[in-house]
């Protein structure tokens, strides 16, 4: 049946073991053209997520207004963590006033990385000196903050590598919705970093990316939706939720030569891990931060 532009897929069944949906925008994903999702929202969404075995999102802020939504929104439900920054399409102005907006957001503890950031030579909204002023900077706070670095990457491959390396990596760095190929994949494997994959490794034509996806060492590996964008394969162009990274766990396990199972706790454990999730629900049951 050829997919309906419009209609959500549907729920798969549930993963044997819960993972996490490690790059999410909850808030580009409610209904209606401008208008962020509010807590029932967001609840709702969850929920879809819980019966498809994705029990925890990073909801993933692009500009100032959206990063302020998303640590609030951190603090409605356990399930829901946050990372903030300006995405590189956005810094032509970008300024001192933002970045004080954003060191104060990002030291929130439910705030549990920096991103995305990067670069973006796909789009022409940003000149490339200002994108790589602001990837600098992004790179700064995370090391004085002590989070992971969400990279955005489109069309730079090279020129990332390069400013990280003139900057010098913070401990943690995650390739948000990896689009490089083998040889891209163990550059930045080599270097300790964490390459997240997207419901863009199920598209027909990414044979090339699915090459990667095998050969990354599994404790280096994320699964995201990037929703609203990257609905998985056949439901391309349909409308993506953070339930849909089920999906995507499938095919990446499939890629692999793994049981679902295994695949899906080892990437939990590296989520859990790399985000230090475990930690920040533990202060949570202590009363410290969720209303």
């Amino acid at each position: 049946m050829t997919p309906r532009r419009g209609e959500r897929p549907p729920v798969p069944e549930a993963l044997p073991v819960p993972i996490v949906d490690a790059h999410t925008h909850l808030d580009a994903c409610a209904q209606g053209a401008g208008v962020p999702a509010d807590a029932a929202a967001v609840a709702q969404m969850l929920e879809r997520a819980g019966a498809a075995g994705v029990d925890r999102v990073i909801t993933v802020a692009d500009d100032l207004a959206a990063a302020r939504w998303a640590a609030e929104a951190a603090t409605w439900d356990e399930r829901v963590f946050a990372a903030c920054a300006v995405h590189p399409t956005r810094t032509a102005d970008f300024g001192d006033a933002d970045k004080a907006v954003l060191e104060e957001l990002v030291r929130q503890p439910r705030v549990v990385a920096v991103g995305e950031t990067g670069l973006d030579y796909y789009w022409d909204y940003s000149p490339p000196a200002a994108q790589k002023d602001a990837f600098a900077w992004h790179i700064d706070l995370a090391k004085r903050v002590g989070k992971p670095l969400m990279i955005h990457d489109r069309d730079a491959h090279d020129d990332i590598l390069d400013v990280l390396d003139a900057e010098g990596a913070p401990e943690d760095v995650v390739f948000h919705c990896f689009s490089g190929d083998l040889e891209f994949a163990r550059r930045c494997a080599d270097r300790g970093f964490v390459l997240s994959f997207a419901g863009a490794v199920t598209f027909t034509n990414a044979a090339p990316l699915r090459e990667a996806a095998a050969h990354v060492p599994l404790a280096q590996i994320l699964v995201e939706t990037d929703a609203p964008y990257l609905t998985p394969h056949p439901f391309r162009g349909r409308p993506n939720e953070p339930y849909a990274v089920a999906y995507t766990t499938r095919r990446m396990a499939e890629v692999r030569g793994m049981d679902v199972g295994e695949f899906a706790s080892a990437v939990s454990a590296t989520a859990d891990r790399l985000f230090s999730l475990r930690s920040v629900t533990s202060q949570d049951s202590r009363g410290e931060r969720l209303r």
